[in-house]
């Protein structure tokens, strides 16, 4: 078989639309490749001639080299969409349509984009008038029902020629120019542009392809957005590019329907978070989602409830992952068979890594990484259209990991969620991970707020209503965590606010968690404020008494002074 890393390396140097062309041109025309989210099925043609026509009207309105946004949901169009400005060299930048109108006017500003490939039909089904409405004053949408409209016969018959002379009609870009851009979440300031070449995509499909083994049998369910790299890379290329049919569902907030979707596509393998993984196995009968062979879960760690549901009552294993959106992303997964509870496996071929020490931290530390699939550089809205490289290759995760012995990988969180307490280090994951032990139903996001005394503090918001302090720290006592993990202020809400890319909104939950000890301290200093009334009206009460008191003795003194 060879090295696999020399493998790697050779397979990806490739321009992304030239690679889905070798793919094409060796799968039957008539495969079912696609099922989108209306149950439409597209062959390999049907994607195939869509790109080529749409790239030739989108030429039309983009120029060469042009970063161009794609604001649509996952679905058959923005695949055949980002195809399409492939295939006439543009570089597509996949825009985050839950994120608002100040992070997509910093994104476009950042990646230098002045264009926008949208669908009316997506903006009137998401409820997006108003978002459009406040976009169109910066930018040009361009509207996918009104470029098909467009489409002329030059068009059509380079959807028909396109696929038979590829090297001619089709740009064929250096393998290390930008082949994509995606952002960062902008949850810790403006958003990034993260630039990932034609090399870095395709790197990280070889790798993943490496790593996790497939059945020829394998049918895909991807309901994670496409401007979030997971969905695109691992949801959506990498099944696409290797031959395997994918089932696209637009929203990964539709819990009832999609356990429905798995079933009747008869889904092998699904792209989830374990949030969303968790509500799906909610909302489905026993049974309902055993066509499932894995569940791959990324974005967020894994919980032992959660894999131990998915085993039990559906007979799937649950594959944890992990990755950044600057290494395309996947950077360790676990494998079939070989699932180490606590790790996200081994890192994948072809990945350099190193630590650097944390303070306060042993066993542990900061994680660097190098290999084909890390991105460019950074594009920053301060410095619109320049990409910052990284200083020799590296890129700083900013997460706190271990290896053990035979190299299975733990993440102990990021470096942003330590608290120091009093000295010590706290890992809000350690806090996550004692509340979920607990209350195993319930979501659980735990964040830092400055204490006058200690310096930190760590407060935990959940969903579970009166959830109780003492059973978290009655459990942590006897599992050895230490009581400074335990926090002294529980926030009981009815949601914790999700992006829409299935992780945990922190920045909301620090909101959640700064309001409720604002008002546990106004409430604090209002009882208190009535406890001195209470006090001042019960001392004017007595010395009134006293007073009455000492003028009837005063008035009984006379009397008897003037009986004498």
């Amino acid at each position: 078989m060879g090295d696999p890393v020399k493998q790697i390396e050779r397979r990806s140097r490739r321009a992304i639309f030239q690679a889905y062309l070798d793919h094409a041109r060796r799968e039957k025309p008539d495969k079912i490749t696609v099922t989108d989210g209306d149950g439409r099925e597209l062959t390999t043609k049907d994607i195939t001639r869509g790109a080529f026509a749409l790239g030739g009207a989108l030429a039309r309105h983009t120029d060469k080299n042009e970063h161009v946004g794609i604001l649509l949901p996952t679905g058959a169009g923005a695949i055949i969409a980002f195809f399409a400005l492939l295939s006439r060299g543009r570089v597509p930048a996949m825009l985050n349509f839950t994120s608002g109108s100040k992070n997509l006017f910093a994104a476009c500003k950042a990646a230098e984009v002045k264009k926008v490939v949208t669908a009316r039909k997506f903006v009137e089904l998401g409820g997006y008038e108003k978002l459009m409405g406040e976009l169109e004053g910066a930018l040009e949408i361009i509207y996918l029902e009104d470029v098909r409209e467009e489409i002329r016969p030059r068009d059509k018959a380079l959807a028909l020629l396109g696929p038979i002379f590829p090297t001619i009609l089709a740009a064929n870009p250096n393998p290390e120019e930008p082949g994509v851009i995606l952002f960062t979440s902008g949850t810790e300031g403006a958003p990034k542009g993260v630039v990932l070449s034609h090399r870095n995509i395709m790197a990280n499909i070889e790798q993943i392809s490496e790593h996790v083994h497939l059945l020829p049998t394998d049918i895909f369910f991807n309901p994670l957005p496409t401007f979030h790299c997971y969905g695109l890379t691992a949801g959506a290329l990498w099944p696409i590019l290797n031959g395997y049919p994918v089932v696209f569902h637009p929203s990964p907030l539709q819990t009832k329907i999609i356990p429905k979707r798995i079933f009747e596509t008869g889904s092998t393998v699904l792209f989830a978070t374990d949030t969303f993984l968790s509500q799906y196995m909610r909302a489905s009968p026993d049974g309902g989602m055993s066509s499932l062979r894995i569940a791959v879960c990324g974005a967020e760690r894994v919980r032992d409830e959660t894999r131990q549901a998915a085993e039990k009552r559906f007979g799937f294993e649950v594959l944890e992952g992990y990755g950044v959106t600057e290494g395309s992303p996947v950077l360790a997964a676990n494998q079939p068979g070989d699932i180490r509870s606590g790790t996200v496996g081994k890192l994948l071929p072809a990945i350099e890594w190193r630590l650097e020490p944390v303070e306060g931290l042993d066993s542990a530390g900061r994680l660097f990484v190098r290999g084909p699939n890390i991105m460019n550089g950074y594009l920053s809205p301060d410095a619109p259209g320049v990409i910052t490289p990284l200083e020799d290759g590296w890129h700083d995760t900013g997460d706190i990991v271990s290896f053990d012995e035979n190299g299975y990988m733990s993440i102990r969180g990021r470096l942003k969620r330590f608290a120091k307490i009093g000295g010590e280090m706290v890992s809000l994951a350690v806090v996550e991970n004692c509340a979920s032990a607990v209350w195993p139903d319930n979501l659980h996001a735990a964040a830092i707020l400055s204490d006058a005394k200690k310096g930190e503090q760590v407060v935990l918001v959940t969903d579970r209503p009166e959830a109780s302090r003492s059973l978290l720290l009655a459990w942590a006592q006897s599992h050895g965590v230490p009581e400074i993990a335990v926090p002294k202020k529980i926030v009981s809400v009815d949601e914790i606010p999700v992006l829409g890319t299935g992780k945990i909104d922190f920045l909301k939950v620090k909101t959640i968690a700064e309001e409720a000890l604002i008002a546990a301290e106004a409430e604090k200093a209002q009882a208190a404020t009535e406890e001195l009334s209470k006090k001042e009206v019960k001392k004017r009460r007595t010395e009134k008494k006293r007073a009455e008191k000492d003028s009837a003795n005063d008035e009984d003194g006379d009397l008897k002074d003037a009986a004498e």
